[in-house]
């Protein structure tokens, strides 16, 4: 959800993203074959400021985007509450000491043919309700997923979750493999395991309120019907809970606590 790359782009709001930051110019540096999905955040964190008796006070953060990255072509759209919301992305640079270049696609939903809420869902970090929040997960894991395969990167051999806030792309990923298959909703161990394969999981904090939950009502709101045979094989009960979704939907689980 957040990722650090310079000062002057609000992508970020601490220390995780700052740690994604890292991790992305480590792989440029060290000529890994990488590339990374995150929201561009229009709106930022936000921007502090105190007064003279010290209290904090906040408002968006003003920055341009063209200043920093390059609007790419392609798109892709995602269904949310039985809309169509159309997904385009900013190409942001990571090169290395070698000129290794990895690039980074920062999801955007402020076009013309959303709607005036949807065109929202990018702009603000870690801001909104529990409705806001669920909408952007979507964006970022459903639409994250089909954004790389339009891009054409269709022989990605892992897909790394930075804590559980793009846990959806196991939908996306679950469905792709569906559709290889010419199955609809045929959900089997197969099917499961087959999807840990291609995941990897890590998690950054014990602390309840950094593992997003939302109710099944809203989730089925959100997200439609469609997902439920691949949700409820990863254990969703009353609750989804995109670190449990996570977990279930990887081989391989990191923690950095």
């Amino acid at each position: 959800m957040e990722i650090g790359l310079e000062s002057g782009m609000p992508t970020y709001s601490g220390g995780l993203g700052v740690l994604a930051g890292d991790t992305i110019r480590s792989a440029a540096d060290l000529d890994v074959p990488m590339v990374a999905v995150s929201l561009i955040h229009r709106r930022g964190y936000f921007f502090q400021r105190l007064d003279a008796q010290g209290h904090q006070s906040e408002e968006p953060v003003a920055w341009s985007v063209d200043d920093f990255a390059e609007l790419i072509d392609e798109r892709a759209t995602v269904d949310i509450k039985g809309r169509t919301v159309h997904v385009r992305a900013w190409k942001y640079r990571v090169t290395g000491e070698s000129g290794h270049v990895v690039p980074v696609y920062l999801l955007d939903t402020d076009v013309s043919e959303n709607q005036p809420w949807d065109r929202t869902l990018t702009d603000v970090l870690y801001g909104g309700d529990d409705h806001y929040r669920l909408c952007q997960e979507m964006v970022l894991g459903v639409g994250g997923f089909r954004l790389l395969r339009a891009l054409g990167y269709t022989d990605i051999r892992r897909f790394h979750m930075n804590e559980g806030h793009a846990a959806l792309l196991v939908l996306a990923l679950g469905e792709e493999k569906l559709a290889l298959r010419n199955q609809s909703d045929s959900i089997s161990d197969e099917l499961i395991e087959a999807i840990r394969e291609q995941c990897v999981f890590t998690t950054h904090t014990p602390v309840p309120a950094g593992h997003d939950k939302f109710p099944v009502t809203l989730a089925r709101q959100v997200l439609g019907d469609r997902w439920w045979g691949l949700l409820n094989a990863c254990g969703v009960g009353e609750t989804l809970n995109l670190t449990q979704v996570a977990l279930r939907g990887s081989r391989y689980v990191t923690s950095n606590v």
